[in-house]
């Protein structure tokens, strides 16, 4: 590559000591480089006449080659430009359902200000969402969870930071007075699971104080919950803003839950995979979604 700027230089000049001064290198140097590209091409390039350096047939085809293949070559080296104005690319985001409602409606509107032709495509989750980031199917997938795997080669930014609720039905039992964290661990509980077995982060806290509960219902997402819970004696522990956004509406009541089994509050992140670390529309779409958190 060095040596292919050095004859670009010239073959324009057709004069090593003029060619020297525009490349900032010594006029030994360039005789050297120029001696390489001789015995590469197997051609003088600059012949000497009695009025100076001329090229030689060989060097007048390469040179009309020569400038179109460095402009191909810096536009493989430079950063690709992106100007969301006229941008119409497709954006993949996962998520399960009621979180993707909380952020993305919010974030497509904010960006489709300034890029009316980006697309977006919401990816249905299966399971874990972060072999979805590793085989590139989605450029972004926003949980709540960490990877098992593959950490070294995610990214994520937190979007959110809530508490956990308990939500259930106007017309539970446990809706009005004192709720004891015996009372709760008593009642049937729901489960919103992506994978649909395993316990839930609750199982935890309640063994560390001799307690369990039975969930009587498991989900693989949000969109029903409220149906489920509505005239039942189910409860769901959720995050508390998807929580407020199930209850809108219906006859529903949240609750704090009992002093006594209130967890670390739930995070919420967006995640990248490294190969989109550093590219210029997936690092302007990540200062979107900061702002939408913010």
């Amino acid at each position: 590559m060095n040596l292919l700027v050095v004859l670009d230089v010239l073959l324009e000049e057709q004069h090593v000591s003029r060619a020297a001064e525009r490349l900032a290198m010594s006029q030994p140097a360039v005789s050297r480089a120029l001696a390489r590209l001789r015995t590469m091409l197997g051609d003088p390039l600059l012949v000497r006449t009695s009025a100076g350096f001329v090229l030689s047939s060989r060097a007048q085809l390469v040179r009309q080659e020569l400038d179109v293949a460095l402009r191909d070559i810096e536009r493989v080296i430079e950063p690709p430009d992106f100007d969301p104005a006229t941008d119409d690319s497709l954006i993949r985001i996962t998520g399960l359902d009621m979180e993707i409602g909380l952020y993305i409606p919010q974030l497509i509107k904010r960006i489709r200000r300034e890029a009316p032709n980006m697309r977006f495509e919401i990816v249905r989750q299966e399971n874990d969402s972060f072999p979805m980031l590793e085989n590139d199917e989605v450029h972004f997938s926003l949980s709540g969870l960490a990877p098992l795997s593959a950490q070294h080669s995610l990214h994520r930014r937190q979007i959110d930071e809530m508490d956990v609720v308990c939500l259930m039905a106007e017309s539970h039992p446990l809706a009005q007075g004192n709720l004891t964290m015996e009372a709760y661990a008593a009642q049937p509980h729901g489960l919103v699971s992506i994978t649909g077995h395993g316990p839930g982060s609750m199982e935890h806290v309640l063994a560390q104080h001799k307690l369990t509960r039975t969930v009587a219902l498991r989900l693989a997402g949000f969109t029903s919950v409220a149906d489920f819970l509505e005239g039942s004696t189910l409860i769901f522990t959720l995050p508390a803003r998807i929580a407020e956004k199930i209850a809108i509406g219906r006859k529903l009541c949240i609750r704090r839950l009992p002093e006594p089994l209130v967890a670390e509050r739930v995070k919420f992140f967006i995640y990248w995979h490294q190969r989109y670390h550093h590219d210029p529309k997936i690092r302007w779409i990540r200062e979107h979604f900061h702002h939408v958190a913010t």
